[in-house]
């Protein structure tokens, strides 16, 4: 019995057994109880993380892989077999840590980060495989073309080590891009804190007119009057660092209550 890859979930199956090992061993496996691995597909990394001491979850919505996986790997116990990763509500189903690994779909890459980021505080690590594009976003530093949104609010959350980039040859079917494993590893910045909605508010705004100075990108979000004069609103928001944009944004909030 083997599963067919199905497009429309993004499915591309690894084949390589020591790539599936590498991406493992990347993971401080054994320093969590609890580990949730996303669309293992036909089990390629499910078999080396059995291997661990910690107790392993799957998030897989393929009935086909889930049939494959309950008839391969009897170990993983059924009620550990959770169903939609972007629909769970992470805090509800593990109330203590739980890290993060998977050969992630490429069409929701992206809202798997968020989601990520949504319960950084219960995901204290992760590492990942994603299109090598969406890995070089996420570990992106300022004043570069990959620099944005996805870059400053993981990074604001998380330290985020490039790994290693996988060929299309170690994949069936062969995507039509390279793919990069990432590392992610909770860090939350110095002043984040209690910031985070109006953090992304800014972040989100910057970023939509990129090409423009923040006084012009954040004109809809009405700028203070104190900050009107900032020395970042004559800086583009690929400019600014993690930092800075943490800064501006308390500098922000001060002025609302100053106000």
């Amino acid at each position: 019995m083997s599963v067919k890859a199905k497009k429309y979930l993004g499915q591309h199956f690894l084949t390589d057994e020591n790539i599936a090992r590498n991406i493992v061993n990347a993971l401080s496996v054994d320093g969590y109880a609890k580990v949730l691995e996303v669309g293992p597909g036909m089990g390629v990394l499910t078999k080396y993380l059995l291997e661990k001491e910690s107790e392993i979850f799957v998030a897989e919505i393929d009935r086909e892989s889930v049939e494959y996986l309950q008839k391969h790997y009897p170990q993983l116990q059924e009620e550990h077999i959770i169903g939609d990763f972007l629909k769970l509500d992470i805090a509800e189903i593990f109330e203590d840590q739980v890290a993060i690994i998977g050969n992630f779909p490429y069409n929701i890459s992206s809202q798997i980060l968020f989601k990520i980021i949504d319960f950084y505080d219960r995901v204290p690590e992760m590492v990942g495989m994603f299109q090598k594009e969406v890995a070089e976003r996420t570990a992106a530093v300022p004043r570069t073309k990959a620099y944005g949104i996805l870059s400053v609010l993981v990074q604001a959350l998380y330290d985020v080590e490039y790994l290693f980039t996988v060929h299309e040859n170690v994949f069936n079917p062969p995507p039509q891009v390279k793919s990069g494993v990432i590392k992610l590893t909770r860090n939350p910045k110095a002043g984040l804190v209690g910031n985070e909605v109006l953090f992304k508010q800014i972040v989100k705004a910057g970023f939509g007119q990129r090409r423009k100075k923040l006084s012009n990108s954040l004109k809809a979000l009405e700028i203070p009057e104190a900050l009107q004069t900032h020395e970042f609103m004559e800086k583009r928001a690929e400019e600014l660092s993690i930092q800075d944009f943490i800064a501006f944004t308390a500098a922000w909030k001060n002025a609302w209550n100053f106000n």
